[in-house]
């Protein structure tokens, strides 16, 4: 576990360990719950599909495209849950494969035409 006061940042760092340099790590989607094994029935989202969902949360540069990092502000499930857990998807790609999801970005939900 780790520590920290509420509302303190809290600084997050990903790292790819592979012989391959070209590959980039991307941050899809976040989800905090007070449950470690149930981030379905009550969870807080922070990032999903690359749309970012809290107002602390922040990407940070990173001079290693295998290196994620960003930071959010420290929160709590009110204050009969003493715990928070975090669960992350990343995406792995190849450098400068503009197809690939790292460079995507944000992905919205795709509206169905109501006429369909």
């Amino acid at each position: 576990p780790y520590y920290v006061d509420m509302n303190q940042n809290l600084f997050l760092q990903a790292s790819l360990h592979s012989s391959d340099q070209n590959l980039i790590v991307f941050v899809d989607t976040c989800v905090a719950s007070p449950d470690p094994s149930n981030f379905r029935t009550m969870n807080y989202e922070l990032i999903t599909r690359g749309c970012v969902k809290d107002p602390t949360y922040f990407s940070y540069y990173s001079p290693r495209s295998s290196v994620a990092r960003f930071a959010f502000n420290a929160f709590s499930f009110a204050k009969r849950y003493p715990s928070v857990y975090l669960q992350c998807q990343l995406v792995v790609c190849r450098y400068k494969d503009y197809s690939s999801r790292c460079y995507q970005g944000c992905v919205g939900r795709f509206k169905r035409n109501s006429d369909s």
